[in-house]
């Protein structure tokens, strides 16, 4: 028998489906209100963020990490990524057409020309005479402030 371990990748279709099997097997649909859910995303986000707390900035692939403390941030990550597949479900909300949808928005958000290396605000990017949004804005916001550098934005993933 293969394991779900042995498997190459999954869909977000196959652990929305497995979380509504593992709710409805244990009577715990009554308790999953998307206020309940989100409480609970919300908490096992703390407990992710306690895993990094005091560690100061960590290297892409967390090669000083021991396997234990990558064992315990992938059941933390994987706590997050469970609740909200199903409070997405729960919504009524298609999580992977809604995060592609995102990605979309965010790409015309930030075009490439205009994005590529600052991490900055929507609303500082000139695009033409108006910034993203469609208004003026401020001189200020017209302006792509190149000093800033950083390897997340303010806004988006």
């Amino acid at each position: 028998m293969t394991s779900v371990l042995d498997k190459e990748g999954v869909t977000l279709e196959e652990l929305r489906k497995k979380m509504v099997e593992f709710a409805r097997e244990r009577d715990w649909d009554q308790f999953h209100s998307p206020r309940n859910l989100l409480l609970a995303l919300v908490g096992e986000v703390g407990e992710l963020s306690e895993i990094f707390q005091w560690k100061g900035e960590v290297p892409r692939g967390l090669p000083d990490w021991k396997d234990e403390e990558k064992q315990h941030l992938g059941e933390e990550l994987s706590d997050v990524l469970l609740y909200l597949v199903r409070l997405s479900d729960i919504c009524g909300v298609d999580l992977g057409k809604a995060a592609l949808r995102k990605l979309e928005m965010n790409a015309i958000k930030y075009p490439v020309k205009l994005c590529k290396g600052p991490s900055i605000k929507h609303t500082q990017i000139n695009v033409g005479k108006s910034n993203v949004n469609g208004d003026s804005g401020s001189a200020t916001d017209q302006v792509i402030n190149s000093d800033i550098k950083s390897p997340s934005r303010a806004d988006g993933f």
